[in-house]
């Protein structure tokens, strides 16, 4: 394998550093206020992000993370939709993602990141449903109370946070061993668990989110119907564990005040995104992982085919044709499709059209129609990039990946793939530089120096070397400042 595609061994074991001598009690105090003016008691926006920062990095590393750009694109929007009307100013953008993971919750990490597994997703009966969950988890992020939890844990008896600051300077030092990030997201959700938010914080929660909600074209009885479903299903399973009712207590008082708040307005006038039910059934197809859930998952499927109409029948013909594709049915993949396509239009169709076209100049030809029709999809740019590679059009790739990019310069996926034609067109200095810049986005920060450096390396361009020096700098300062940020919170 080429230098270039390596990842060095810097970054930061999350599971070692939440494994290794941490009690079981990593919990916000009780009595933290949940409103109000922010507390002395919490870190600063610039020290969770780097936390938060720090586990994504690991985190992506992690089996149960799922990379699919269309999925995470949809849900970053629903997100950042729903956080535009919070009561208060966020700190940190908001950036939802996926994690595969059967059972019904989500979880808020430092730094405005917040993971949703598939089962929550799978388990909605609608957009609006999924909206508030979301919108509760983003309450908690806009009062910061993982923020102060966390710093009051690293001024009390904060073990864990003391590890994971160590490991966290370890990386940033070139020290951390990537290799051992495995179930990272796991260990992560276990933070969300353990801080045991307090009744005050989870009804403030609730109270912005069914704000956020209004104000952003939901219905808020999605929230009132998802949290009695998860109360109901927290009693069938007692004592499992596991669910958002264990780290999110779903109470009487809580629905009450719930039903309080929502009585006397008037109903939503909602218009649901289709592609709600895309990425529910590609969730769903992620999720069942044997042949018996996969054939549970089809009978479901059959059904919903049959006995609806509009997006939800798409979707499910959708399900049926990718069940199909990895079968070895194309043809009956394409038959599905084709029904699909009839009823509704939509990326995700258009996407599993470029994968089961005929042969490589088809696939190209078929992503070229659908870049056309979808040009804000992630997912389809994806696609249209995989299928010029494929067809062995590196220099087209390429150049569409640069415009990509462009478009979309906080999506470190679209540098590897970018760095994947530059190297095999021989343009080595560029791919190094477009891994540095991947290696930049997911927070490996000393593994993008060392692409710049052997960037440098390999130009003998005066102007290339003095941009690329100017490069290392502004990342050795970042490495600097980081250090200087966490270095308070190390304990001895």
């Amino acid at each position: 394998m080429k230098t270039w595609m390596r990842r060095a061994g810097a970054g930061l074991s999350l599971a070692g550093a939440l494994a290794v001598g941490v009690p079981p009690a990593w919990g916000q105090p009780m009595g933290l206020p949940s409103m109000g003016a922010a507390s002395s008691a919490e870190l600063s926006p610039a020290v969770e992000r780097t936390l938060g920062q720090a586990i994504m990095e690991q985190g992506r590393q992690d089996p149960t993370y799922i990379g699919d750009l269309d999925v995470n694109q949809y849900l970053t929007a629903l997100g950042r939709r729903l956080a535009a009307h919070a009561p208060q100013a966020l700190a940190q953008d908001i950036t939802v993602f996926a994690v595969r993971d059967s059972s019904i919750n989500a979880f808020a990490l430092p730094g405005g990141y917040i993971g949703v597994n598939t089962g929550l997703v799978v388990g909605a009966q609608s957009e609006s449903e999924l909206a508030g969950v979301l919108a509760h988890e983003i309450g908690h992020v806009m009062q910061r109370h993982i923020a102060r939890g966390i710093a009051q844990q690293s001024q009390g008896t904060g073990i864990m946070v003391a590890s994971l600051i160590g490991a966290l300077l370890a990386a940033l030092a070139g020290q951390g061993d990537l290799a051992m990030g495995v179930a990272t997201f796991g260990q992560a959700a276990a933070i969300d668990r353990q801080l045991g938010f307090s009744r005050g914080a989870e009804q403030e929660a609730d109270r912005a989110g069914l704000q956020m909600m209004r104000q952003a074209g939901f219905d808020p009885q999605g929230m009132l119907d998802m949290f009695r479903r998860l109360m109901n299903a927290s009693r069938l399973n007692e004592g499992t564990g596991g669910g958002y009712a264990s780290t999110h207590p779903l109470s009487i008082q809580r629905l009450s005040d719930l039903e309080n708040r929502i009585e006397g307005h008037p109903a939503a006038a909602v218009k649901p995104d289709p592609e709600f039910w895309f990425v529910r059934a590609r969730l769903a197809l992620i999720q069942a992982r044997d042949h018996a859930d996969q054939q549970r998952l089809q009978q479901t499927l059959s059904s919903e085919a049959r006995d609806l109409q509009g997006p939800r029948q798409a979707a499910a013909l959708f399900g049926l044709a990718t069940l199909d594709k990895a079968a070895g049915n194309p043809a009956g993949a394409r038959a599905r499709l084709e029904q699909a396509q009839a009823v509704q239009a939509a990326p995700q169709l258009d996407m599993l059209a470029i994968q089961l076209a005929a042969s490589p100049a088809a696939a190209v030809e078929a992503s070229a129609a659908a870049w056309k029709r979808w040009p804000h999809s992630q997912g389809v740019a994806d696609g249209r990039a995989r299928a010029l590679q494929k067809a062995g059009q590196d220099e087209a790739a390429a150049a569409f990946l640069q415009t990509v990019v462009k478009q979309w310069p906080d999506t470190p996926e679209f540098q590897k793939l970018l760095a994947n034609s530059l190297q095999r067109l021989g343009r080595e200095v560029e791919a190094h530089e477009a891994m540095a810049s991947y290696f930049e986005q997911t927070g490996a920060l000393p593994t993008a120096v060392e692409h710049l450096q052997q960037a440098r390396s390999l130009s003998k361009d005066f102007y290339v070397q003095s941009r690329l020096d100017m490069r290392i700098r502004a990342l050795r300062e970042r490495l600097d400042n980081q250090r200087a940020l966490l270095e308070p919170f190390k304990k001895s």
